[in-house]
């Protein structure tokens, strides 16, 4: 093989391997791990779900850097590049840093096929495990059991929300799915389950392996008003928190869970309370029910399932009544719910701009037609276009929501932030 010299030709290569494996046991990656010496001199918290896992590892991190601590964080998707992936003291990291990293994972893997995701999780597996951390933060994936994360054995877990997603991979019901994403459990050490119904397949695991479960209302509770919210742990309690610096009414139960974790670490990991305060407050995720000042307003969420398009809809709601109009530039995965997503958001959206995505699991824009029965549409060749036409239609005081999926959210965030001004504002 060349020498590849640059992010893009590793990542190419990783992409041309196609190797693709529907129900592949752990132990070759595990195996993988011993062979690169790959192990972590710190606390490691993986946290699983389906929806959720960003803004949770986002809290983590920035209550634990408020605290002083020195954190990686590896987090999927990436919106626009590659290198958000992975975060080192709140920065993300360098493409060209990642180099050394890749053509170790290429040396250790001899024959052995990997996925896309697989080569490049051991990839930043290996950036983090060199970068001197104080706390490591690991989002699963898909799934758990059969995750390229599950192969490093987390000292705390944190579940959150389980639901209907990538039925074809988990399973089609909350007992299947959950019961993949308990895998990544350990004997002896906390998982944070802050799902406030889990399936009993997830408590059973829990049981069968041996975990400290803790569970939200049981050994973990929270209670707020308009303008403060309180926190009670086994030990620990927080009253007059102020509320997350991150949109929307589910994320109190994902600062819940949060809060949760830094108790069960509490003896290798103390958190003082004004860390907690600031760092709630201060935490920071693009495209999670992000709302961008402007003229029309626009909102951005990645929401891509049913469980977290019924909340994008709540919280549009919580907005109030001062928008004339809403308008949505949507696009999404072929593999999803779109008929129900599309149903829930409906009588909240006044004209649909429909967006090809660049990948084949997008459902293409005729796909999308379908749904639409006699809600106004139109249909783009990407999401900044349909961006600009909805711009173009939209007033001072309406909105604009892009969601359903991630290749969404960042096809409009291509070329940075975008701040909206409707054009007979001048």
């Amino acid at each position: 093989m060349n020498r590849l010299t640059t992010l893009q030709e590793w990542l190419a290569h990783c992409e041309q391997q196609h190797h693709k494996f529907k129900d592949r046991p752990l132990d070759d990656l595990r195996a993988l791990r011993e062979r690169l010496g790959l192990h972590f001199d710190c606390p490691v918290i993986v946290v699983a779900g389906t929806n959720g896992k960003g803004s949770s590892c986002a809290m983590l991190e920035s209550i634990a850097r408020e605290a002083g601590y020195r954190v990686g964080v590896y987090s999927k998707p990436h919106l626009v590049r590659f290198e958000e992936r992975c975060r080192i003291d709140g920065q993300m990291v360098d493409g060209a840093a990642l180099l050394p990293h890749f053509e170790a994972v290429e040396a250790a893997r001899g024959e052995l096929p990997l996925t896309w995701f697989e080569f490049t999780t051991f990839v930043i597996l290996r950036a983090l495990a060199s970068a001197g951390l104080d706390l490591a933060v690991l989002e699963v994936g898909l799934g758990g059991r059969l995750d390229a994360v599950n192969v490093i054995d987390a000292d705390c877990v944190l579940l959150t929300s389980i639901d209907l997603d990538h039925i074809d991979t988990l399973g089609d019901n909350r007992e299947a799915i959950g019961l993949e994403k308990a895998h990544v459990m350990r004997a002896g050490r906390p998982a944070i389950i802050a799902d406030p119904q889990p399936p009993q397949s997830v408590l059973d695991h829990g049981a069968r392996v041996g975990a400290d479960l803790w569970l939200v209302g049981r050994d973990f509770t929270h209670a707020g008003d308009r303008l403060q919210w309180t926190w009670g742990g086994r030990r620990q309690r927080y009253a007059g928190l102020g509320y997350p610096g991150l949109r929307g009414a589910n994320q109190l139960l994902n600062a819940a869970g949060v809060l949760a974790v830094f108790e069960a670490l509490r003896l290798r990991l103390p958190i003082p309370a004004q860390a907690v305060r600031t760092g709630l407050a201060l935490v920071e995720l693009p495209g999670r029910f992000q709302v961008v000042p402007g003229q029309p307003t626009l909102v951005l969420d990645v929401s891509h399932n049913m469980q977290a398009v019924s909340v994008l809809a709540a919280n549009l709601k919580a907005m109030g009544s001062f928008y004339k109009q809403t308008f949505a530039v949507f696009g999404a995965m072929r593999d999803k719910q779109l008929a129900p997503m599309v149903e829930r958001m409906r009588r909240l959206v006044d004209h649909w701009y429909l967006c090809a995505l660049p990948t084949e699991r997008a459902a293409r824009p005729d796909e999308l037609q379908a749904l639409m029965a006699d809600s106004p549409h139109s249909v783009h060749e990407s999401p900044q276009a349909a961006l600009q036409a909805a711009l173009a239609a939209a007033g001072p005081a309406d909105r604009i929501v892009v969601f359903g999926s991630f290749y969404t959210v960042g096809g409009v965030l291509e070329g940075g932030l975008p701040r909206l001004c409707a054009p007979h504002l001048g």
